[in-house]
């Protein structure tokens, strides 16, 4: 991922330093959500040898991620950072409300995780069916 990408990130999450999200914290982020390039290009391809199926960087993939998504991921972990001290009070004629950050991190992860990428997947069914029933004649064919 480029440097630019972290800093979008950051800005999307209010997080402008590197005090309590480092680059290479956010890097770890950004990584859980890679995605199809504009060349259709999947980061990673999968193989089987052996009866094991191994997983293959794609090196025509250009780095694309959903930003979106790891934005929420960030936001959720604030969230629960905030739950545990989300307490209002009043002192020396002043308010606090820790509350309204915990709503305000809830909303932001609710709002990135709407906007984040669909997903589809490929299911493939194994082992394939041995009987095939054609339903124009109510035939049942047995495959070898």
């Amino acid at each position: 991922m480029t440097a630019a990408q972290i800093a979008e990130l950051r800005r999307m999450v209010a997080e402008p330093t590197t005090t309590t999200y480092s680059d290479v914290l956010l890097q770890g982020f950004i990584a859980r959500y890679p995605l199809m390039d504009e060349l259709q290009q999947e980061p990673y391809t999968w193989t089987m040898v052996d009866g094991v199926y191994s997983q293959l960087a794609n090196t025509l993939w250009i780095p694309t991620y959903d930003l979106n998504a790891a934005a929420a991921d960030v936001w959720e972990e604030k969230l629960a950072s905030l739950s545990a001290v989300a307490i209002d009070f009043n002192a020396d004629g002043g308010n606090y409300s820790d509350s309204q950050a915990f709503e305000h991190a809830e909303k932001m992860v609710k709002r990135f995780r709407g906007r984040r990428c669909a997903k589809n997947v490929a299911v493939i069914k194994w082992p394939k069916e041995s009987i095939a029933l054609t339903t124009q004649d109510n035939h049942v064919e047995f495959l070898d």
